[in-house]
């Protein structure tokens, strides 16, 4: 006789937010089949995973060494808490991205899908579907912009990414892209592909360079050794600098 094995019962979730320094945090717990606790800090909210079997005292203990790991990351780094926070856009909001000031003219339709264009006045026109709202709504409208956006950055990204490589590399570059990439910004492939995150258009020149070199340099050195950062160094002494920018703010760019 075969024992059929038992399924696993979903993990329960919970959202709620706990005040660190002042502010509110979006923090989800998963109550799960697991042995121990686990704290993380996800895309959206911190991240408490607990067995699902535990007392009660012991979760209430858990809760507490919990936040005291969230608030030593918040005070150690300020970005944190602005990691989580996205903006809403409505009609007739303004944008800045780099050195380009953006309009933004929203109309909902009873239309299945969303579409966006980008006017010679720097108006940006979004015709959203009336079925969608909420959370989703806001998501496909900051995507829906990142794409507009880097469309109208792309020209002069592709030129400064020629400059760099002309200047310090002298290798093929076959494709340059912008994408809507939250969790790095950028990544290189060994077919000479340079994808770069339009939260770059948020940062300061020289991090743009910076991580337009970094990418270059895997055209050099495929790996993260001291022979690739050697490389980067050559082509920007002060690259450390621009690092010290992106830990400090990487959580408060973008759309």
């Amino acid at each position: 006789m075969k024992w059929k094995r038992k399924k696993q019962q979903p993990a329960q979730v919970e959202e709620t937010k706990f005040l660190i320094e002042g502010q509110e945090v979006p923090v989800k717990i998963y109550r799960e089949h697991r042995r121990g606790a686990r704290f993380s800090i996800g895309k959206h909210s911190a991240i408490l995973r607990i067995p699902v079997n535990i007392t009660k005292e012991s979760e209430l203990g858990l809760m507490e060494k919990f936040q005291s790991w969230l608030a030593r990351h918040v005070q150690r780094n300020e970005g944190v808490i602005a990691h989580f926070e996205t903006r809403e856009y409505q009609h007739g909001d303004t944008l800045q991205v780099g050195q380009r000031t953006y309009q933004l003219n929203i109309q909902f339709e009873a239309r299945k899908t969303h579409s966006g264009k980008l006017d010679n006045n720097n108006t940006i026109h979004l015709r959203l579907s009336e079925f969608d709202e909420g959370k989703n709504l806001q998501k496909n409208i900051r995507h829906l912009l990142s794409r507009i956006i880097a469309q109208d950055f792309l020209p002069e990204i592709v030129q400064r990414v020629n400059e760099l490589n002309a200047r310090h590399f002298q290798k093929t570059v076959r494709e340059v892209r912008l994408k809507h990439i939250h969790s790095r910004l950028g990544s290189c492939s060994n077919k000479g592909n340079i994808n770069l995150s339009t939260r770059l258009l948020f940062a300061p020149q020289e991090v743009i360079d910076y991580i337009i070199i970094h990418e270059l340099a895997h055209l050099v050195e495929m790996n993260h050794s001291p022979s690739f950062w050697k490389v980067v160094e050559k082509a920007m002494p002060d690259y450390r600098e621009q690092e010290r920018w992106i830990k400090e703010h990487f959580g408060k760019t973008g759309f």
